[in-house]
């Protein structure tokens, strides 16, 4: 897709592998330079994936920070407008998952999975924020979950939290339409990632999922590159406030 002379700016959290790496590396192939970031035990896996996207012409930064926290947050965000002046495009990916049924579901677990994959969501797109605002230019795109939707047995901190995206990202869109960003929100089905093989673990689950999904396969990283990459661009000027279900048919709205 055309890229605009001068090469955009995009942030990706939980950039150093599954679905962060891989949309990280299709936005290095459209062009983009790149503020890559992670928690710091992440910081190898992070730097090659950063050697990765150089490869394809991209200027990076790699940027250790645990997105539920506001002071790291602020100082993650400071640090990459003062390298590249600007950020163009926020990819929300950072999450985790903590399995447990709900009887015996942790206090401590709840929280810290809303604190990353909801609170964390937050965090990071309202320290950007000011800054595209003040160019009238972004594109947000945050990482939800089919779960968010449907959810699943032991997953029910996660599929609240993907939830809490999905609202957010809705009323976000209403909010900075006017300053000429949008804000739009990926649902990814069974992706084999690390955190995804929590629901691939028995054979009989596995199979299940094949049998639901529409396409009969599981989905790879990269099938979430695309459509994220596609969002972050100008030819998604006017997709805004929307929930796209990548999951291969699993989920049919």
């Amino acid at each position: 897709m055309k890229q605009p002379q001068e090469r955009r700016v995009a942030l990706v959290t939980g950039a150093s592998r599954g679905i962060g790496r891989a949309i990280a590396l299709g936005l290095a192939t459209a062009g983009f330079d790149l503020a890559l970031n992670d928690i710091a035990r992440q910081r190898t896996a992070l730097d090659q994936v950063c050697v990765e996207a150089a490869a394809h012409g991209s200027k990076t930064l790699a940027l250790a920070a645990d997105v539920s926290r506001r002071d790291e947050v602020q100082a993650m965000v400071t640090d990459v407008v003062t390298a590249f002046g600007r950020i163009d495009a926020l990819i929300n990916n950072a999450g985790i998952l903590i399995p447990s049924p709900v009887v015996s579901l942790a206090e401590v677990d709840w929280d810290a999975v809303m604190d990353v994959n909801a609170k964390g969501t937050f965090l990071v797109t309202q320290a950007v924020l000011p800054h595209m605002r003040a160019c009238k230019y972004g594109r947000i795109v945050n990482i939800a979950s089919i779960g968010g939707k449907h959810g699943a047995p032991e997953q029910a901190h996660y599929s609240a939290s993907k939830a809490a995206v999905m609202g957010f990202t809705r009323v976000l869109a209403q909010e900075v339409g006017v300053n000429g960003i949008t804000a739009n929100c990926l649902c990814p089905g069974i992706i084999v990632t690390e955190m995804g093989r929590t629901n691939l673990a028995d054979p009989e689950t596995r199979a299940q999922w094949l049998r639901v999904t529409a396409l009969r396969r599981l989905g790879q990283p990269e099938d979430v590159a695309g459509p994220a990459v596609f969002l972050a661009s100008d030819a998604a000027a006017f997709v805004t406030g929307q929930t796209l279900n990548v999951c291969g048919g699993i989920v049919l709205s």
